[in-house]
Order: C-alpha cells, then structure tokens, then sequence
C-alpha cells in the first residue's frame, strides 16, 4: 500500500482546507517544492497534488508551482481543473505521472474513458464524494450520483485507479471512512486510494486492514503537516504489509 503526501495548492502556497471550504484555509507550505523534496527525502514514491484555484476556475490556476514540483523528479499524480484532452496531454508531457479526473468524471464520462484508453496508466478518476453523492467544480456543485455508481462507469477501461474522498472528513483530522472506502473498492476492480479525514497511525492501520478488498493507498495532508502522523513510521507500516 501506498502512502501518498498532499499538496494542495492555492495562490502558489501549499495549503489545506477544512471540508473544502476556502474560508477555512491554513498555508502548510509557502515552498511547494521545497515541500515535496522533505517528502521525496523522506522515502515517498509518490506526491497527491491538487490546483484548487484550478478547481474552482476549471482552468490550471498554479502552473508554475506544479512544475516546480515536477522537477523534483517525484512522480506526482495531479488533479484540479483539468477538463479536455489537451489538457492531460499537456500535463502528462510536462511530467505528471497521473492525471486525476473530477468534475470531468461526473460531467462527460466519455472523455475519461477516451483518456484512459489513450494514456493506459496514466489516468485517475476523482470521486470526492459528500454523504454519499458526488461533488463536482471544487465540491462547490452536488449531484444525485452515487459515489459508487459513478466508479462503476469506469470498469474494464484502462482507469489505474480512483481516489476517493469524504468530503464531510477532508482536513478535519476526524478518521478516515475506510469503511466506505472498502465498500467502494469490494464494487469494483480498480484500485481504491482513500481520502479525507486522516488523524493519525490508526487510519493507516484502518485502511491496511481493508487493503485485501482493493485499497491501493491513503492521502495524508494536515496530519502531516501538523506532526500528528509520523511518516516514515506510515511508510514504514505500508510497505510491511502487516497491522
């Protein structure tokens, strides 16, 4: 299993938002690259990076700190804002290792399958999920979609994986929902990476213990930041295997 650092960037800066809401938000990292190298020193293999200004204009909002980020050498799966075809070219070009689809997932479905097809490994789908139901354009818009049935769209076509959020537990250190994390990833094949809500070393556990039914990885941002999850005992403890 996978422990996958976040950065969230706003206005350039590394920061986190509580449930999503950009009135709540704290600045973590005023160096995103600088960031992600202690991440990288530390022994990740991979970096979660999301353009919430990208997001919310559903255009790249922080080219230039992504790219920093991308000459880390990390390899970085990134989402926010990223709408067409051109759009995942350009990113896959400039180095991104996967692409992750959103808002865009929920909207024209066609277009993901047409990216996963066309970029075989390289293509995520973001389901950011509020009691259940899928949240799109930064989680500003709700539908009636069932997080379930909106992965479920994406079967058999080339999806490396989806990232599931609860939105209800997004930077609020309250757990993660491994439980419906599992019940998601025991739907479908593809795997599960959990998001949202991680506290500490007991959500790790909580999600090692579901990894048979298909949980790939954990998303891990103000926990980090605030020192209450020790990453390399979450590293540690992930690529072990064993709770």
């Amino acid at each position: 299993m996978h422990i996958y650092p976040a950065i969230d960037l706003k206005d350039g800066q590394g920061v986190r938002l509580l449930h999503g809401d950009f009135k709540r938000m704290t600045v973590y990292a005023p160096d995103p690259r600088a960031q992600a190298e202690k991440f990288i020193a530390a022994g990740c293999e991979w970096i979660h990076v999301v353009d919430l200004d990208g997001a919310l204009k559903g255009q790249t909002g922080n080219r230039q700190a992504v790219t920093d980020i991308c000459q880390t050498g990390a390899r970085i799966q990134l989402g926010g804002g990223i709408r067409t075809m051109e759009d995942i070219e350009n990113w896959l070009t400039a180095g991104i290792s996967r692409v992750i689809l959103g808002t865009i997932a929920l909207k024209n479905p066609k277009l993901v399958i047409k990216a996963a097809k066309a970029f075989p490994g390289h293509i995520a789908v973001g389901a950011d999920a509020r009691n259940g139901r899928i949240a799109a354009e930064g989680w500003l818009e709700d539908s009636d979609i069932e997080a379930v049935d909106l992965v479920r769209r994406f079967e058999d076509c080339g999806v490396s994986a989806v990232i599931f959020t609860d939105i209800s537990r997004d930077g609020a250190l309250t757990g993660v929902n491994a439980d419906a994390t599992a019940a998601i990833a025991d739907a479908v094949s593809i795997p599960i990476i959990a998001s949202g809500g991680v506290k500490g070393i007991e959500d790790i556990k909580a999600c090692l213990a579901k990894s048979a039914s298909g949980i790939e990885g954990v998303i891990a941002g103000r926990a980090l930041y605030d020192g209450r999850l020790d990453l390399a005992e979450a590293l540690a403890l992930a690529r072990g295997g064993k709770v």
